[in-house]
């Protein structure tokens, strides 16, 4: 969330709670860039199962609409192709936003990344086996 140049939002039609907790999760990336404006795709999936919707399309393009970005409606398990242009869309708007910066890099949160634990005690040990060395 910290370094990223878009979001791809996924619910699924016949999940509520999947559609519900997409607000709490664009205002914890608002609050992180809160002057940003990062593309956002809201792709809604599942759309092969009309019967167990739970979540109609006038929910979803309005909470598009709330949220700044564009919808898509797909169905990842009969075709992959709406999936893709919805991705293009993104990749689009992403370049359009980059082309923007007049050649800048948008300047995002540059916070240091945790070092994993492993790399920490390989390098404590090797400080030591560098230390006892030079004893």
């Amino acid at each position: 969330i910290y370094w990223a140049d878009g979001f791809v939002f996924v619910y699924s039609i016949t999940d509520y709670e999947s559609f519900r907790l997409l607000r709490p999760l664009h205002q914890h990336i608002r609050r992180i860039h809160p002057n940003a404006n990062i593309p956002l795709l809201l792709m809604a999936n599942k759309g092969d199962l009309l019967r167990a919707r739970q979540v109609s399309s006038k929910d979803g393009l309005q909470l598009a609409s709330e949220l700044g970005g564009t919808y898509s409606e797909v169905s990842a398990r009969e075709s992959c192709e709406g999936v893709h242009e919805a991705f293009q869309q993104l990749c689009q708007e992403l370049s359009r936003s980059c082309s923007s910066c007049n050649g800048e890099k948008r300047r995002g949160l540059h916070l240091v990344r945790p070092k994993s634990p492993n790399m920490q005690d390989l390098k404590r040990r090797l400080k030591q086996a560098l230390t006892s060395k030079g004893k």
